[in-house]
């Protein structure tokens, strides 16, 4: 089957909605209100859906890769956020290198692990 994808968003849950709501904008996600248990979180043309719904197998096992230009510059972004002093169990993790380029790590509130990475040879 051939089709022109346009985007893809993934529904992610929220141990605390409203905290979690405030970390996706300080973290530079535009939100947009969908219904007063979800909202959108958009960047350029990719986005997420956020949900007030804590589910703890769900939560626990959600993994997000984001692909970025340039992961050095957005790790001193992440970094100059100082969003594990703002948000409790929000966790950080330094860039890695690996054999297909490189990626730094970030624990949402509710313990969601973003990878936000860049490949080498692109």
């Amino acid at each position: 089957m051939e089709y022109t994808a346009v985007s893809i968003r993934p529904f992610i849950g929220a141990n605390d909605f409203e905290l979690s709501r405030s970390f996706y904008r300080d973290l530079g996600f535009q939100e947009v209100i969908l219904t007063p248990d979800m909202s959108l979180f958009k960047t350029s043309n990719l986005g997420f859906y956020l949900q007030n719904a804590s589910v703890k197998d769900w939560i626990d096992n959600t993994m997000i890769f984001l692909e970025v230009e340039d992961v050095g510059s957005f790790w001193q972004k992440l970094v100059s956020l100082d969003l594990t002093a703002k948000y409790k169990n929000v966790r950080l993790l330094p860039i890695r290198s690996e054999s297909w380029g490189s990626e730094c790590f970030l624990h949402d509130p509710s313990g969601i692990l973003w990878h936000f990475g860049e490949f080498f040879g692109k």
